[in-house]
């Protein structure tokens, strides 16, 4: 997988190779071979039947009236090179002094791979491309505004060609070009040396000439410059007029601005030229600037919950090991295997922290360069990656990849991120800087979704709109969580009470109750979601109920499994949740405070929901929440065993003056009846309620 990262050559075309061995055949003729080195591993002519390939000669050659046959091809993989036999021929005068100049040493083209499967089909497929540009602004495809209108793209033989028009008039060379073949040889032997614009000081352009091809003699057109960034263009023979060839120097390559503005050809025909045909070839998925947009069968294909768990399956074990991959299109999705993933056992160092910052940082690289997702984050970076795709990946990936993902240039090439555990060392449970890493990852608007094995399901990252949190949320009910008013359930978890029914009734009550209600928070179109811990008891009392009337049902799950230092109960997560975040023990109470609830519930409960309900009412004192109401399911004497004794002695001693109204701010009920009466006043703005409602001296309402 890593070897296309790292190469500078697209997959359908090697490197320039060098004569190692010219024999002259006649005065113009020569067989020559060609030795091809540092061929990139991913090079689709190693894995394909051997006649797809052919010579390419350079351009600036086939201008200059020199021609290619090719005899025989030999691909050695395991050395990365290839060697090719082709008969050299002179077309003109200028090509046959050309030939006699060649020597052993120079550089003279390249080999294609014409591969089946990479032909475009598709107009549409270059159409889009027009109007779009890279990251530097630079167009995908582009032909002159003028003379697109002639430009014809059509279907042949189930592939898509284009054909060309060209300019009227030929290139001729001025007297002085036999002067520039000397100096050529001697770029020749320079790889990669530019020397197709040098010809240019050379040519000149006879408007008044018709394109037609005589014998001995290579004929020169032009075209409006054809910019293509995102395909191979290759010309069609099929399609040449009668008696009309194109030299070898058939490619136009994706990586020039400038490609195609001269074609050579030779032969001999009475029909003018009027149209060059092109047929086109794929680049790498990766690398094709392939919107997501335009990537319907991914998009499709990664609403499918069992395609994204069985291309999980397909990652490297042991699970303990860090993978990732990126796709870009979905038959990749669907073809993945175990050879296509990077896997990685990045070793998190002790940080010596910022008493040592030199350190600091070589450990925080280090670390960095040991992911997975590392690879082709540097590969979106270096420009080997063009295409939009998403980053699979086997565990949320490390916030410390942040300054990476939210690049300008990651950011708009990664279109999501899908991800199957949380954490490597905590199974299903976020740290705090996980959910802020979160939370910066939806503000770039990059999407996190979970491949959820427990819910069977996918879950995207939501941020609760106007609050700093979020939730990981059934992607059909993303929409309902954004629009929900939350109601809340808290209690015990060890015990369930007798509260079912009623909470039930209350619901309901709720969702009828919106038919007759005008009010921000409930009114015909408000869904309603509610939210517990997750766990046993009280907790899965709510949830339950909430699955069965088809509520959102929410959790904030925290982890309760036993260390040495926990004295609190292991808690089973319920089976009843839709939508959840996961917080790690430490970070309890900044798992209470993105409760963010607009109507909190409270049943029985211990320690744990004693705080939440003090939690609860400091919100509404620092106007951190509204002044909603609290309902207290249970017996009044029940509550003022809570609640009274401390409600009375902070007011006896002044430590809540001015805070005296939050008693009106909690109703203690014993049915569904009850509760509904408070919610309606509340919603018709008749509840007494906040700084200007009453005092309750128990601390609460005991019966409205």
């Amino acid at each position: 997988m890593e070897s296309y990262l790292i190469s500078s050559h697209f997959d359908l075309i090697t490197p320039d190779g060098c004569i190692v061995d010219l024999k002259k055949i006649d005065q113009n003729t020569c067989e020559v071979v060609i030795k091809i080195k540092n061929i990139s591993p991913a090079f689709v002519g190693f894995h394909t039947d051997e006649k797809n390939s052919f010579f390419n000669i350079k351009s600036t050659l086939a201008q200059l009236g020199l021609d290619s046959i090719q005899k025989n091809i030999s691909f050695q993989k395991d050395k990365h090179q290839c060697e090719v036999v082709v008969n050299l021929f002179g077309v003109s005068e200028i090509g046959k002094f050309l030939l006699d100049n060649l020597t052993n040493g120079d550089f003279i083209g390249k080999i294609f791979t014409a591969e089946e499967s990479r032909k475009v089909r598709d107009p549409e497929y270059l159409i889009r491309m027009f109007g779009r540009t890279d990251r530097y602004g630079k167009p995908l495809l582009y032909f002159d505004d003028k003379s697109k209108e002639d430009l014809f793209l059509e279907k042949k033989m189930g592939y898509t060609v284009a054909f060309l028009p060209i300019k009227k008039g030929v290139v001729k060379y001025t007297k002085d070009i036999k002067s520039f073949i000397l100096p050529l040889i001697k770029i020749l032997r320079q790889r990669n040396y530019p020397v197709r614009n040098l010809l240019k000081i050379y040519q000149t352009f006879d408007e008044n000439e018709k394109p037609i091809t005589k014998k001995n003699d290579m004929l020169l057109v032009k075209t409006e410059p054809l910019y293509i960034r995102t395909v191979f263009a290759k010309v069609k023979e099929e399609f040449l007029p009668k008696g009309i060839h194109h030299t070898s120097a058939c490619i136009l390559e994706p990586n020039t601005m400038a490609s195609g503005d001269i074609y050579e050809f030779h032969g001999v025909s009475d029909e003018e030229l009027k149209r060059i045909p092109l047929e086109f070839f794929t680049l790498e998925p990766h690398r094709e600037y392939v919107f997501f947009e335009d990537r319907d069968q991914l998009q499709h294909k990664l609403e499918n919950p069992e395609t994204l768990f069985k291309a999980l399956k397909t990652a490297p074990k042991p699970e303990d090991k860090l993978a990732a991959v990126f796709i870009v299109k979905g038959t990749q999705l669907n073809d993945l295997k175990e050879k296509d993933w990077i896997i990685r056992d990045a070793k998190k160092h002790d940080l010596p922290g910022l008493d040592q910052p030199e350190r600091q940082a070589i450990l925080i690289d280090k670390y960095i360069k040991e992911q997975p997702s590392y690879p082709f984050l540097q590969a979106i970076e270096n420009g080997l990656i063009t295409s939009q795709g998403i980053l699979l990946t086997r565990h949320f990936p490390s916030p410390l990849l942040k300054r990476m993902l939210l690049s300008n240039i990651i950011q708009k090439c990664v279109k999501g991120i899908y991800f199957e555990y949380p954490s490597l060392s905590r199974d299903d449970y976020f740290s705090h800087e996980d959910r802020a890493f979160l939370l910066d990852l939806a503000k770039f608007a990059i999407p996190v979704y979970w491949v959820d094995k427990t819910n069977k399901e996918i879950l995207r990252y939501v941020v609760k709109p106007n609050k700093d949190a979020g939730m990981f949320v059934p992607v059909n009910l993303v929409d309902t969580f954004r629009k929900a008013t939350f109601f809340g359930v808290y209690g015990s978890n060890l015990i369930e009470g007798n509260f079912a029914e009623e909470l039930e009734k209350l619901l309901q009550g709720l969702k009828d109750l919106r038919k007759e209600v005008d009010h921000p928070l409930l009114c015909k179109n408000t869904p309603l979601a509610l939210v517990t811990g997750g766990g046993p008891g009280a907790m899965e009392v709510g949830n339950r109920v909430a699955k069965k009337l088809n509520i959102l049902s929410c959790a904030n799950i925290v982890d309760f499994r036993a260390t040495d230092k926990s004295v609190v109960r292991e808690q089973q997560t319920n089976p009843y949740i839709d939508a959840k975040m996961t917080y790690r023990l430490d970070r309890l109470v900044e798992r209470q405070a993105e409760f963010y609830l607009d109507f909190p519930i409270f049943l029985m409960g211990g320690i744990g929901a004693d705080f939440e309900l003090s939690l609860e009412e400091v919100k509404r004192k620092t106007g951190s929440s509204p002044a909603n109401p609290i309902l207290l399911f249970g017996k009044p004497e029940y509550w003022r065993e809570k609640i009274t004794s401390i409600f009375q002695i902070n007011h006896k001693t002044g430590t809540i003056q001015e805070s005296e109204w939050i008693s009106n701010c909690l109703y203690c009920i014993q049915t569904a009846e009850e509760g509904l009466k408070i919610y309606k006043d509340f919603f018709e703005q008749k509840l007494p309620i906040g700084k200007k409602g009453p005092i309750y001296e128990n601390g609460f309402c005991e019966k409205y």
